[in-house]
């Protein structure tokens, strides 16, 4: 019978004190939710939609407007705490818009994935398609490094953070209905829309976490 209590007593207490996932998100104004009401960002609708999976998680918004991959790399080590489980990161978009050499950015990124992996951390990559302002050669590059390096590293990816709006036909409607003026950042909907894309990706990184 004292058996029993105790090993009941000890699943309860277990139960109790069992902590979320903590996933910090990396990035820039698309991850800060730049633009939009703090509640309709990317990262608090993402928890949202994982809250209602039945997802215990805690999402951490690292997410700085204007930040280049290089930024991201100055951030990182102090981003990833001790108690963060797994790491999501979406950073390139402002080094495309600056047209920094893809070799830069994907030096950058190659050492925030390493500093993940110094941590045994799982890993989401989020990439981006360049737009042809710079020409064949520059899209080439940079499109190429994020399933490059997902590859190299072993870890998950979501290859365009734009997949889900920019895949629809009526695109004169996606850009007025799922995007902001600026043409730039996702409006609530378009956020919405890209939540409900990326979210099972999210699910497999947590699935990851030992």
């Amino acid at each position: 019978m004292l058996a029993l209590k105790a090993l009941t007593t000890f699943f309860v207490v277990s139960v109790a004190t069992a902590q979320p996932v903590v996933v910090a998100a990396l990035g820039d104004s698309l991850t800060a939710g730049y633009g939009l009401p703090q509640e309709e960002g990317f990262v608090p609708v993402l928890q949202g939609w994982l809250s209602e999976q039945g997802a215990e998680v805690e999402l951490r918004n690292a997410g700085v407007s204007g930040d280049t991959t290089a930024g991201g790399l100055s951030r990182v080590e102090w981003t990833l705490t001790e108690d963060v489980d797994a790491l999501i990161v979406e950073l390139g978009g402002n080094d495309m818009l600056r047209g920094v050499d893809p070799a830069a950015s994907r030096g950058n990124l190659d050492g925030i994935l390493k500093a993940a992996e110094a941590r045994d951390l799982p890993v989401l990559l989020v990439g981006l398609a360049a737009s042809g302002n710079f020409g064949p050669d520059y899209k080439a590059a940079f499109d190429a490094m994020y399933p490059e390096l997902a590859e190299t590293y072993g870890t998950l990816l979501y290859p365009d953070f734009f997949a889900v709006l920019t895949g629809r036909e009526d695109q004169a409607a996606a850009r007025r209905e799922l995007m902001q003026g600026d043409g730039i950042h996702p409006s609530a909907e378009g956020v919405r829309l890209i939540v409900q894309d990326i979210g099972p990706r999210v699910l497999e990184l947590i699935e990851r976490v030992e």
